[in-house]
């Protein structure tokens, strides 16, 4: 690498509500010398950091246009209302979209629900970020219908929430450019997959090999194969010297006494 190469880096851009701090430790762990740079981005901004070359890869919320961009699912979220601590709605442990029929139910211009059409009766203004209408639903102008993950962002301690079983959900997804599918994201997706460093789906590392590690090689199995020869005919010979002694000690009598007991003549 010389002066002017930058090392290989990962840009990773996720929405607010998403953590994405398990994966980011797993890839720590596994490509130490790779750095993962994290961006936060609003929804609505997400598809075009990545189309744009602001990062390789993206957490965000479905649905993205499919003609540019490549998704994975990862969950998809409950819905809930984020209301008052003191609001009728506490008494139950889930409502459907139809019991807030009578609620003022804000819609922030960066809502990421996708309503078809609108629950309850609407605010006189739309506020311009969940932020801002999680501080109206604070002071009583209405209430807010959020994915779950939102509703812990934004906690406040004079504010709860009630699961609504009838309402849009909001999918999470790993998204990439179509045409920038890299051996980074590659590796990326096998972390949020659950894939194992061994996992034969994902990208492998090479391993090392040269003509002088063949040769060595071949030459350590000629080694065994040479030892192997020289070990038999120690054993040949042996086996050999053996039936020698035996003979000479007179336990082969039917041999030893037909060739050298002969007697000799006077």
């Amino acid at each position: 690498m010389t002066g002017s190469e930058a090392p290989p880096s990962f840009r990773l851009a996720y929405v607010p509500g998403v953590t994405p701090d398990k994966w980011v430790r797993i890839w720590n762990e596994r490509l130490p010398d790779v750095p993962l740079a994290l961006t936060q981005v609003p929804a609505a901004g997400a598809a075009g950091e990545l189309l744009d070359g602001g990062a390789d890869a993206g957490l965000v919320r479905l649905p993205v246009d499919r003609t540019l961009l490549s998704a994975i699912p990862l969950y998809t979220e409950t819905t809930v209302v984020l209301i008052p601590r003191d609001h009728l709605v506490t008494a139950a442990d889930e409502v459907t979209v139809a019991d807030l029929a009578d609620e003022i139910v804000l819609h922030p211009l960066d809502d990421v629900l996708g309503w078809e059409r609108l629950p309850g009766r609407p605010a006189l203004e739309r506020p311009a970020t969940t932020a801002d209408a999680v501080e109206l639903v604070a002071a009583g102008i209405g209430v807010l219908l959020v994915p779950l993950s939102l509703a812990r962002l934004h906690h406040r301690k004079d504010l709860t929430y009630r699961t609504v079983t009838d309402a849009p959900a909001s999918g999470v997804a790993l998204s990439w450019p179509e045409d920038a599918h890299t051996d980074l994201v590659e590796d990326f997706i096998g972390i949020v997959r659950g894939r194992t460093v061994n996992s034969t789906r994902g990208r492998q590392p090479e391993p090392a090999r040269s003509k002088g590690g063949k040769q060595t090689a071949g030459k350590q199995a000629s080694g065994k194969q040479t030892a192997g020869k020289q070990t038999g005919g120690a054993r040949r010979g042996t086996g050999g010297s053996h039936r020698g002694a035996t003979g000479g000690n007179g336990k082969g009598k039917g041999r030893s006494g037909g060739r050298g007991g002969k007697p000799r003549r006077p």
